[in-house]
């Protein structure tokens, strides 16, 4: 209830009717035009009970109440001008035309005195206008106590509520009105047929209708009205497309269905295979119609039978017809840092380094050496730096480093004597901590951070599950534009082989697929021996050390002329582990000891494993000589004929694409993580333990063909980077946009894909945003923060206090 507070009349406004009629116009004054006409209209017919009062009483001095009431306009017209519209409003000037008019009417009003001063005029007035006058003074006289009381009872009580106020206001307005339309029908009789009187109607009628067009006019034109209908406009644009693009059909709009739903129906066991080949019925229901594209692609995708690429191009075109645009929002953000130069940057982010003699240390050397002698993007790779503490319990030969740039120098040493070229490329530095446990390096505090935001533009994951198990900080994709993750380890075949494997292995396929969808645009699996993980495609994007290639060549020249080139017989080279494929070597020697009689096989070799594997072959007395743990390319690996490798762990074997680039020969499992390699013939597959030994006695009596130029390329790495920017989507990305510049990101709509990916990422970083939790899942302590002497070897500012769980 909305209350106003009246400022009583003061004892001389209510002396008088006419007095105190103007005090309470003043009083209930209102901004509309409209209701000053109305107070204008009460104030005269006030005048003319004042007039008719005397008319009665001295019927001679009818001429001056004419000059009252000619007075009484001018007043009316004058109080409506200067409060309807104020000096300088666009309805001033109209208003001021209208002043004009009533001007030119005075000449008639003049003759209406003078007529209306008649004496039979004024008889038939009085007459006529008696009854009127009573009904008048009555009608007053209610107004004026029903006044009276309300002023005194706002006396007492201070505050009227406008409700009562508005009520009884009605009240008086109705009585009034039945009083003016009586009135205005008895003067009709007498004036009705007079010229000025008609002429005065017609002008106030044309009035109201004028004003009230020009103050709807006025609020057209106003600013605000153009700006809200500025922007009710860019959010709806028609294209000229628009009229060209038939909308979606329902086949259509159930294939979108069922790819924005991939992510939902993963998790319920429905398989990416199985919805692919939906999508691929719900095109095919279209019975080859070309779908209208605005561009010129359209057969170029009904030729290719491509109808992923089909169905988003289609899609796109509809919503481009539309002019709908999204640029991110709810999980996502699209807006990225510009990056002032025309090149683009690219991180590798990897969870080892040198001189660990690791895959994940080694390959992502060579890939950022590779992509940067490209010299299309500039290339950073981030490795992590452990204290000296782990490096005594991880690098090899006790060989430590006092600072990063220490490090940074050796491994730039170690690949440049390997690759021949001196590689631009910067090598970054994240803390890590050693996990015995887990025989892993770990991430400690937000990894994001160490790559600056000038450079945030793509990154490269090596090991995504492995970097963001624990990660806590800003997710990848919402840094970068592009975020590419390289799967190296089958971790699940490892977990499998641990007490309560199973269990644990369903726990963490769900956690693979959880960080893996959260913080990646596109995953590349080495081989299928690993999961199937969201966004993934399987290629090898792996090559080998430029050094075996040339190995490789210098062995075939030797056999080219005659002389001999593998003077040794068989051996296998890997970390002994026993998930490195030691446990299915015994098996296989100790199962066929009689049919491979007098073989024997050279072992090289250090690891956490190798007391209980050279016991193991003790006891089944196999022909196994242990020696000490080797770089493969050293000289006395190079005569052997044959590497065996029966591991079915690896995800890719980066051993046996090194002793195929030597030229020897390769007994392996026939296994999804050997499937590049079937292509060559010096690569011997085995499916069962029987099928092991004959191949395993073809290769000791036969000699291995040389390479040809083709299958050399493949192994390289040159090859290998051309495959990653294919599969990775990077050629693309690197070549969009003019001179090669950043482009942000931008969608038509938000995808489902995209809010569930966004929900995952969050609740991820609240849960890795708990020490307890962390620790009960099995994470290294203190990993969410860096700690002090990480700030004292990277010289980083100490991380006082942890940043909130809910701080996204």
């Amino acid at each position: 209830m909305v209350k106003e507070t009246l400022i009583p009349p003061s004892s001389t406004s209510m002396t008088t009717g006419t007095s105190s009629s103007s005090s309470l116009s003043m009083t209930l004054s209102s901004t509309n035009a409209l209701s000053f006409l109305s107070k204008g209209w009460r104030e005269v017919w006030d005048s003319a009970d004042a007039d008719l009062q005397l008319m009665r009483d001295r019927a001679n001095s009818v001429k001056n109440l004419a000059s009252t009431f000619d007075r009484e306009i001018e007043n009316f017209l004058n109080n409506s001008a200067r409060s309807a519209f104020p000096v300088g409003s666009p309805s001033a000037s109209s208003f001021s035309n209208e002043i004009g008019i009533m001007k030119k009417l005075q000449p008639k009003i003049s003759e209406f005195r003078r007529v209306y001063s008649a004496p039979e005029i004024s008889r038939k007035v009085m007459e006529r206008w008696g009854p009127a006058r009573a009904k008048l003074g009555m009608d007053l006289s209610a107004i004026k106590k029903a006044i009276v009381s309300e002023m005194e009872l706002d006396e007492r009580q201070g505050v009227l509520e406008m409700s009562r106020l508005r009520r009884r206001r009605n009240s008086d307005r109705v009585r009034f009105t039945e009083f003016f339309a009586e009135a205005e029908r008895d003067g009709e009789a007498y004036f009705g047929d007079w010229e000025p009187i008609r002429s005065l109607k017609s002008r106030f009628k044309e009035f109201e209708k004028r004003s009230s067009l020009e103050i709807l006019s006025g609020f057209k034109n106003s600013e605000f009205v153009e700006k809200l209908k500025t922007s009710f406009k860019s959010i709806y644009k028609e294209t000229d497309e628009a009229k060209d693009v038939p909308p979606l059909d329902v086949p259509e709009l159930l294939a979108c269905l069922v790819r924005q739903s991939e992510p939902f129906l993963d998790q319920i066991g429905v398989r990416k295979d199985t919805c692919d080949r939906i999508v691929e019925s719900l095109c095919k229901c279209k019975s080859q119609q070309l779908w209208r594209l605005p561009s010129a692609q359209a057969s170029d995708l009904i030729e290719n039978d491509n109808h992923g690429v089909d169905l988003d191009m289609r899609i796109a075109s509809v919503l481009q017809s539309t002019g709908h645009h999204y640029d991110g929002g709810f999980w996502t953000d699209f807006v990225k840092p510009e990056t002032p130069e025309n090149k683009r940057h690219v991180a590798i982010v990897t969870t080892a380094s040198l001189p660990w003699m690791t895959g994940t240390a080694v390959n992502p050397l060579f890939r950022a050496a590779y992509l940067a002698k490209a010299a299309k993007q500039s290339v950073t790779l981030v490795v992590p730096w452990l204290c000296e503490s782990d490096q005594e319990l991880v690098y090899p030969n006790n060989l430590t480093f006092s600072s990063p740039e220490e490090q940074e120098s050796y491994i730039r040493k170690w690949l440049e004597e390997r690759i021949g070229f001196k590689a631009d490329f910067k090598i970054s530095f994240y803390p890590g901590k050693f996990s015995k446990e887990r025989r892993s390096i770990f991430p400690a505090g937000d990894t994001s951070q160490f790559i600056s935001s000038k450079d945030a533009d793509i990154a490269i994951l090596e090991e995504p599950e492995h970097l963001n198990w624990y990660y806590h900080g800003k997710r990848w994709t919402d840094k970068f534009n592009h975020v590419v993750g390289i799967v190296h380890t089958n971790y699940l075949e490892y977990i499998k082989r641990e007490k309560n494997g199973a269990l644990q292995a369903f726990f963490v396929n769900h956690v693979n697929n959880w960080v893996t969808r959260a913080y990646c645009d596109k995953v590349l699996r080495l081989s299928a021996a690993t999961q199937d993980l969201p966004k993934s495609v399987v290629c090898n994007v792996h090559g080998v050390n430029p050094k075996f290639l040339m190995i490789g060549e210098k062995i075939a020249e030797e056999r080219s002329r005659g002389e001999q080139a593998f003077s040794k017989g068989a051996y296998f080279l890997g970390k002994m582990v026993w998930a490195k494929g030691y446990r299915e070597l015994i098996d296989l020697m100790a199962k066929h000891k009689s049919e491979l009689g007098s073989f024997n096989l050279d072992v090289y070799g250090n690891g956490e494993d190798a007391v209980e594997v050279q016991r193991a072959a003790k006891k089944h007395d196999l022909n196994l000589n242990f020696l000490k743990g080797r770089d493969h390319a050293d000289d006395a690996l190079h005569k052997y004929k044959v590497f065996i490798n029966p591991s079915i762990s690896d995800v890719l074997c980066t051993a046996t694409a090194e002793a195929l680039a030597m030229g020897k020969f390769v007994v392996c499992a026939d296994h999804p993580s050997n499937e590049f390699f079937r292509s060559f013939p010096n690569c011997l597959t085995y499916k069962t333990s029987e099928d092991f030994v004959s191949k395993v006695q073809e290769a000791m009596t036969k000699e291995p063909l040389p390479l040809t130029p083709e299958q050399m390329y493949n192994l390289s790495w040159e090859a290998a980077t051309q495959r990653f920017m294919e599969y990775s989507d990077l050629d693309k990305i690197l070549n969009n946009g003019e001179g090669g510049r950043k482009m942000r990101k931008s969608r038509s709509v938000p995808s489902f894909n995209e809010v569930v990916d966004g929900g995952l990422a969050f609740s991820h970083y609240v849960l890795t945003g708990n020490d307890f939790l962390r620790l009960c899942t099995g994470a290294t302590p203190r990993t969410k923060d860096y700690d002090n002497q990480h700030c004292k070897d990277l010289n980083l500012v100490p991380p006082h206090v942890h940043k909130p769980i809910f701080g996204w």
